[in-house]
């Protein structure tokens, strides 16, 4: 991989400071060495273990389920059935407009998927509670599936869910009233239509999760992205008081999106323990599990049409969004899906722009979040009709786009579709971008290309919502949460600094990037500063925790405003001391002194020895140095970004290698690049699996396929990045978000470089994953059609 930051507009570099260093992440220490804190590797005295017993039909009703054999096992200690968890019920955390079902059960008798919780077997070990699991008599009725989505809205289709009345929770339309009317009206009109594989968040570390209950108080210790989320849900669920309740994440294997909230089986595993009564109750996830468990998201089918002008002027952008949430609302419900809708436009201007949503039910798992949020979605329509604009109409693809994205004296901005665009330059970035892409294309090009193979080059652009955030926006939008985040910063006696956060560790550095913000801000090494992350016992709360590109632009904005106010307290304790005015002061090398007179100084551990003893305290001041600050941004930031993939395709054979991959990118100020560079580079190799291969399948009645394949490095080429640095006007410290930045361009710029490689079917290229199969097939019926 190589890298390159272009140049940085608007704030100037500290170059002595820590932001902006590519810092080695100082969790790789213990993630790299085997010590890392996995609620997997958990081990507590008397520890039980369950095991969840699912459906193995895709719908139906559970008429009885008979556990006598099962309780009657060796070392079986407890069995859960839906009339053991009657009342335990999670919440629907984001609702659609009118949407009556707002939570869902843990356990219910009726099936609409398989792999849906029937019940739950705890025994003294793994192997006894798997035994028992098997000895369980389950009466299933089963019932007709509907596994697509167009299946599930034709007028004779099984209702899911009877009280409805429809498989349709939600249909809304969004945007320009008038945008048919300028649809009619335009020279030149492209319509396809797309359809997107269900694609599973695919974690290192699967879902795990080990409950203790003991003095009426329950400590859940599990990989999770949001623990204040998960304790609020918990004691919800369960019938006890937030207090009572104590998540502990440690390190988190990655989350990607799928561990952002408490699911039914972890719930049923908390209860477990309470019924055991103070000995701790473990479960992990297992492979076989995986696909039909933990939510996955994409699934979604778009009818889309891009409107243009004679001289390919964008007028008009349309689209119709059919999203499947599956079985039933999950926490997120349509949301991934009006993120799609919210985004579609992208970094373009438009006259007119609408898009309707609609929400439908299937019986498959419940669609939830993944890396993207919906937004991967949204730049493959779009970027797919430019380019097929483009062939159509004789353009080239990126002259064409440069025509119509708007420039930085257009922005500030509202998109068509309400997205308030706050800074950036994005012809820069893809003009950027088509010199890297010459470059790189030119040297690969220097050996002789006699393979057979057919070869092309697609670009795509976009702009990204991160820091998810404004309270009082997703009260308006119908999220049940908050989207502050608050920080707490201390200097002890010896000067060394805590940081406490309630944003989680899920592999994305930010205990590197929080350590680096206070050193930067404190006047002190890295190495002294202490990041307490995880723990709801012992760190601020956080309505959401690490999901949507939010930790450093929300989380870390909280840390700069309390170490901010925290160095203007020592600078006064200081200047009390050193009689001298606060503004005359700086913080350098580990001591506070007169600027341009070293010699009157103190150390900073003299400082805050002073502080916490009381002592030599200015008129009005508290012992003590600690600083806390709650930050609800006023707005989204958006980040944005130019993708471009080269391609070389085997027309015998369909298979599709990925030969270059380029991708410039603003995030605001970089904390740290070697953590951007990386955060982009994971993000990419997911967007390839996207775009090539990741794709769960399902058959007519609904078992799905057990074969999911994720892009190796054999699939993911050297990756040429380059940044450009516009500091966010919202953000104090100037960040944006960067975690989904690498995910959204790459299945829309792969399937144009497929498309300029096969033209013969590029207005066929609308489905992910482009697998070999799909491809060849449509090769073969190319070649027919023409003999």
């Amino acid at each position: 991989m190589t890298a390159l930051t272009i140049e940085a507009m608007g704030e100037d570099k500290d170059e002595g400071g820590h932001v902006g260093a590519r810092a080695p992440r100082r969790e790789d220490a213990r993630l790299l060495t085997g010590r890392a804190r996995y609620a997997g590797n958990v081990r507590l005295p008397a520890t039980a273990h369950a095991v969840v017993v699912r459906s193995p039909v895709a719908h139906g009703r559970l008429a009885g389920c008979d556990a006598k054999a099962a309780l009657a096992a060796e070392g079986v200690l407890d069995v859960i059935t839906p009339a053991d968890a009657l009342d335990v019920r999670l919440p629907c955390v984001t609702l659609a407009v009118g949407q009556r079902d707002t939570s869902y059960p843990a356990l219910d008798a009726t099936i609409r998927y398989v792999g849906q919780p029937l019940a739950v077997v705890v025994a003294e070990t793994p192997e006894a509670a798997a035994d028992a699991a098997a000895l369980l008599d389950l009466d299933l009725d089963e019932l007709p599936p509907v596994v697509d989505v167009e299946r599930a809205l034709e007028a004779d289709a099984p209702v899911l869910h009877p009280d409805w009345g429809s498989n349709v929770l939600t249909d809304s339309v969004l945007g320009d009233a008038d945008c048919e009317e300028a649809i009619a009206g335009a020279a030149h009109v492209v319509e396809l239509a797309f359809r997107y594989g269900r694609a599973s968040p695919y974690p290192m570390e699967p879902r795990a999760l080990v409950a203790t209950y003991a003095d009426g108080e329950l400590t859940i210790r599990t990989s999770t992205q949001a623990p204040h989320h998960v304790r609020d849900h918990a004691a919800d669920a369960l019938g006890l008081t937030h207090d009572r309740v104590r998540v502990i994440s440690g390190d988190t294997g990655g989350g990607f999106g799928g561990k952002e909230h408490l699911y039914p089986d972890e719930a049923l595993v908390c209860l477990a323990a309470m019924r055991l009564g103070g000995r701790p109750v473990r479960w992990t996830e297992s492979p076989g599990d995986r696909l039909v468990a933990t939510l996955p998201a994409r699934a979604a089918l778009h009818r889309a049409r891009l409107a243009l002008d004679a001289d390919g002027r964008f007028v008009a952008l349309h689209a119709d969004v059919i999203g499947d949430i599956g079985a039933h609302p999950s926490n997120v419900g349509i949301s991934p899906f009006s993120v799609t809708a919210i985004l579609l436009p992208g970094p373009y201007r438009f006259d007119r722009a609408a898009v309707r949503v609609r929400g439908v039910v299937t019986t498959t798992t419940p669609t939830g979040s993944y890396r993207g949020f919906g937004q991967p979605e949204a730049t493959y329509t779009r970027e797919r009709l430019i380019d097929e604009a483009a062939r159509r109409l004789g353009f080239d693809p990126v002259e064409l786009r440069l025509r119509n994205l708007l420039g930085p004296d257009e922005l500030p901005c509202v998109s068509r579709l309400y997205q308030p665009y706050d800074s950036g330059d994005y012809p820069r970035a893809l003009l950027t971008l088509r010199d890297l892409v010459s470059e790189g294309v030119q040297r690969s090009r220097a050996f002789e290309w006699s393979d057979g193979r057919r070869r092309g080059v697609g670009y795509s652009c976009h702009v990204e919502a991160t820091g998810l955030g404004p309270s009082k926006d997703m009260k308006t939008t119908g999220q049940l949460a908050g989207g502050y985040e608050i920080a707490v910063v201390r200097m002890e006696p010896d000067a060394s600094v805590v940081v406490a956060s309630g944003v989680a560790a899920i592999g994305q550095g930010i205990e590197t990037t929080l350590a680096q913000l206070a050193a930067d801000r404190m006047g002190v090494d890295p190495g002294r500063v202490r990041v307490v992350l995880g723990d709801t016992a012992a760190t601020p709360y956080s309505p959401i925790g690490s999901i949507a590109s939010r930790s450093l632009a929300v989380g870390g904005a909280a840390l700069t405003q309390a170490a901010g106010r925290l160095r203007d307290k020592i600078l006064a304790l200081a200047a009390h001391r050193l009689e001298a005015a606060p503004e005359d002061l700086e913080i350098t090398d580990g001591s506070v002194r007169v600027k341009g007179d070293p010699r009157a100084s103190l150390t900073l551990r003299e400082v805050a020895t002073s502080a916490w003893r009381g002592w030599d305290l200015p008129e009005g001041a508290s012992p003590g140095l600690e600083e806390r600050a709650v930050y609800d941004p006023s707005a989204y930031t958006y980040a944005y970004g130019a993708h471009a993939a080269a391609v070389a395709v085997d027309t015998e054979t369909g298979a599709v290698e990925v030969e270059g991959y380029w991708a410039v990118n603003d995030c605001g100020v970089q904390v740290n690049p070697a953590i951007v560079d990386g955060q982009l580079a994971g993000g990419i190799a997911q967007g390839i699996g996207m775009a090539l291969t990741e794709e769960i399948v399902y058959t007519d009645d609904g078992q799905p396929i057990a074969e999911y394949l994720l892009p190796t490095t054999r699939e993911v080429p050297n990756l040429g990045l380059a940044s450009l640095v516009t500091p966010s006007p919202v953000t104090p410290g100037g960040m944006k978000g960067v975690g989904e930045a690498g995910t959204i361009g790459p299945p829309a710029a792969i399937a144009n470089a497929v498309a300029a490689a096969l033209p013969e079917v590029a207005d066929l290229i609308t489905v992910t994953p482009l697998t070999p199969e799909r491809l060849w097939t449509l090769l073969t019926h190319a070649r027919t059609a023409t003999g």
